[in-house]
C-alpha cells in the first residue's frame, strides 16, 4: 500500500486525532484506542479492562441503556470493541452521513460514562463476561492453554502473567468503586487516539472532533506502567494436564523481542517458517513425514511494552515425541537458518497479512490508532511491508538462535510426560 496523506491534530485535553481521506466508498471508519489493557490491572482485579469494554456499551449521560447499539444499528453501522494486554479499542464503520453520530456517541461515553454506571449494569455485564469465559476458555478443549502458558512463562505479579479474560474470583470481587476508579485513571483524552478513515473532509472532521470531544476534561496523568521485559527463557518448564480433550497435545511458548524494532520482524519470520501453516518445517516433519501429529501451528503475539510471545500448538497421540522433534527442528534451524525460498515465502506472507489488515477503511483506521498509540507514529503503518522485506536470512537465523533455542520454553502436555 502506498503511503496516504495523514492529517494529525491534538486537542487541548490531549486527545490525539488522525484523519485519512479515502473517497472510494461513502463510508467512514471511527476507531479509538485507549492505552489500557490487562497489563495495567492491579492484583485481585484481573479482567477489569475487558469487563469495562462491555460496560462502555451500557449507556452514558445522554445515551440510555441499550441505546448506543440501537442508534448505530439504525444507522447501518458495523461496530464492536476488543481488549488485549496493552489496549482497548472501540470502532464503528458508518455511512458517511452518520459520521457525526459515531463521534458524538464516542465522546459521550468518554466524557460521561460514570453517570450511567449502576450496580445492575455491573452485575449484568459481569455475568456476560463470566459466561464468555466459560464458553470460550473453560469449556473448550485446550481453551485455557494460552492463559496457562502465560502464567508459566511470566513470574507472579508480572503484567503479562494473566490474560485479558481475567479470573472468575476477581470478576466477582469487582465493585462499582473499582470501575469508577478504573475509568477515571485510564479513560482520559490524553490516553486515547482517535482515527477516522474514509470519505471525509479532514478539516471538517477535525473541527467535528473538537466540537464533540474538546470539552472533556484532560483527566489525571496516567500512572507509569510496570516494566514488562523478561528476555529469552532459560530451560524448559511445563505442566501435564489431565483434562478431557479430543487428543493428546503439546503446547509450547517462547518469548520474543518487543514490538517496534527490527528484531521482532526477523523473529516473526522465523516463527512463520517454522510453523506457519502446511508449508512450514514443523508441519512437514511432524504431520507429513513422521506422522506424530495431526495438526501443528505456530504464531506470534506482538507486545510493545514487554516481550512478544510465540506459541506452538501440536495435536498428536505422543506429546513426548512431538517435544523431541520440536527440539531437533529448532536446533537445525538455529544452526542452518532458512533457505532463500523459505525467506521469500515468509516475507510474501507478511506482506499479504499487512494488505489484508489495511485493505478496508476499518482495518486502516485500526492500524493508524495502533501505531500512534504504541509507537507515536501513525504513518509507520505504511512501512510494514518494507520492514519485512528488508529482513535477511542471517537476521532470521540469529533471532532463531537467540529466542527459539531448544532449551528455552514453557510447555503444556495434554496426556503424556512433560518435556
Amino acid at each position: 500500500m502506498a503511503e496516504q496523506p495523514l492529517h494529525e491534530h491534538t486537542l487541548g485535553n490531549g486527545l490525539r486525532v488522525v484523519v485519512c481521506e479515502d473517497h472510494v466508498v461513502p463510508l467512514a471508519a471511527v476507531n479509538i484506542w485507549y492505552g489500557v489493557g490487562s497489563r495495567h490491572e492491579r492484583a485481585g482485579r484481573t479482567g477489569l479492562a475487558h469487563l469495562f469494554e462491555h460496560l462502555m456499551f451500557q449507556g452514558s449521560a445522554n445515551v440510555a441503556e441499550g441505546e448506543h447499539a440501537a442508534l448505530l444499528e439504525s444507522a447501518g453501522a458495523a461496530f464492536n470493541a476488543s481488549t488485549s494486554f496493552e489496549r482497548t479499542n472501540y470502532y464503528e464503520t458508518v455511512p458517511i452521513s452518520h459520521l457525526e453520530l459515531a463521534l458524538w456517541l464516542e465522546a459521550d461515553r468518554m466524557g460521561t460514562l460514570p453517570a450511567a454506571l449502576t450496580q445492575a449494569n455491573l452485575d449484568n455485564q459481569r455475568d456476560v463476561v463470566k459466561n464468555e469465559r466459560r464458553q470460550r476458555y473453560d469449556n473448550q478443549p485446550y481453551g485455557t492453554a494460552f492463559e496457562r502458558l502465560c502464567a508459566l512463562t511470566f513470574p507472579g505479579g508480572h503484567p503479562y502473567a494473566h490474560t485479558p479474560i481475567g479470573s472468575m474470583e476477581d470478576l466477582d470481587a469487582t465493585t462499582l468503586e473499582d470501575c469508577a476508579d478504573f475509568f477515571g485513571t485510564w479513560y482520559a483524552p490524553g490516553n486515547a487516539v482517535l482515527s477516522v478513515v474514509g470519505d471525509v473532509d479532514a478539516e471538517k472532521t477535525i473541527a467535528a472532533v473538537e466540537r464533540y470531544f474538546g470539552g472533556i476534561p484532560a483527566g489525571p496523568e496516567k500512572p507509569l506502567p510496570r516494566p514488562g521485559d523478561l528476555g529469552p527463557l532459560a530451560g524448559v518448564s511445563g505442566e501435564t494436564l489431565d483434562e478431557d480433550v479430543p487428543s493428546p497435545a503439546y503446547f509450547a511458548m517462547f518469548t520474543l523481542p518487543s514490538d517496534g524494532g527490527d528484531d521482532i520482524e526477523a523473529a516473526e519470520l522465523a516463527v512463520e517458517i517454522l510453523g506457519g501453516g502446511s508449508g512450514s518445517r514443523l508441519y512437514d516433519r511432524m504431520v507429513r513425514r513422521d506422522q506424530i501429529a495431526t495438526e501443528v501451528w505456530a504464531g506470534v503475539t506482538r507486545l510493545a511494552s514487554g516481550q512478544s510471545l510465540a506459541i506452538v500448538d501440536a495435536i498428536g497421540p505422543e506429546p513426548d515425541k512431538i517435544a523431541a522433534v520440536l527440539d531437533e527442528e529448532l536446533a537445525r534451524f538455529a544452526a542452518d537458518g532458512p533457505d532463500a525460498d523459505e525467506t521469500a515465502r515468509a516475507t510474501a506472507q507478511a506482506e499479504r497479512g499487512f494488505l489484508e489488515q489495511t485493505e478496508t477503511v476499518t482495518g486502516l483506521a485500526n492500524a493508524l490508532s495502533q501505531n500512534a498509540t504504541q509507537f507515536d507514529d501513525p504513518a509507520r503503518v505504511f512501512t510494514a511491508p518494507g520492514r519485512a522485506a528488508a529482513v535477511t536470512a542471517d537476521a532470521i537465523k540469529e533471532m532463531a538462535g537467540r529466542w527459539l533455542a531448544p532449551g528455552g520454553r514453557t510447555a503444556l502436555t495434554y496426556g503424556g510426560t512433560p518435556s
